[in-house]
């Protein structure tokens, strides 16, 4: 256990010195491979949606709408988490460039902020034919798009952050 503790400790973080270009972009590109799938089987879950028929019987027009806004963000997400892909293999066939990698890893981060927007949008509705409160939907979906704000952006710059202060 302290063995796998101290190779967790001595592993380079993404862009260290260590850590060759290559990899950093290879993890990197890997990353928005094991997001897309989820993010492309919620957009499914999202249009699917539109076609059943409760749809228009059991949501407003407002929620109507907001189905369509959270569709449009989980799109906008699935074009930003899918375009590093596309322009490596136009752009930067088979090499490792220190601009793509902070290229990508600026699309995937980027894509991050539609989806939870999205995700939080879907959850107020669904919330709201649960409990029939849309106040109380409201504040979940508030409380969920905070929490993945917290954790995908507030928690990682926090922590990276700490790691860069104790390296000095």
């Amino acid at each position: 256990m302290a063995r796998a503790a101290a190779a967790l400790r001595s592993d380079p973080a993404p862009g260290d010195a260590d850590e060759s270009l290559k990899d950093a972009l290879s993890q990197t590109l890997d990353e928005a491979r094991m997001v897309l799938p989820g993010v492309q089987a919620l957009f499914g879950f999202q249009l699917i949606a539109v076609f059943n028929e409760g749809f228009e019987r059991r949501l407003s027009d407002f929620e109507q709408d907001l189905h369509l806004v959270a569709i449009v963000l989980v799109t906008i997400a699935i074009a930003l988490l899918m375009t590093p892909a596309a322009y490596h293999r136009q752009v930067d066939r088979r090499r490792a460039t220190a601009e793509f990698l902070a290229l990508a890893s600026r699309l995937i981060s980027g894509a991050m902020l539609p989806l939870a927007a999205g995700l939080a949008i879907d959850i107020r509705i669904v919330a709201r034919l649960v409990t029939g409160e849309p106040l109380l939907a409201t504040a979940i979906g508030v409380v969920v798009f905070a929490l993945f704000v917290v954790l995908w952006f507030v928690f990682p710059q926090w922590r990276g952050a700490r790691r860069h202060a104790a390296k000095r």
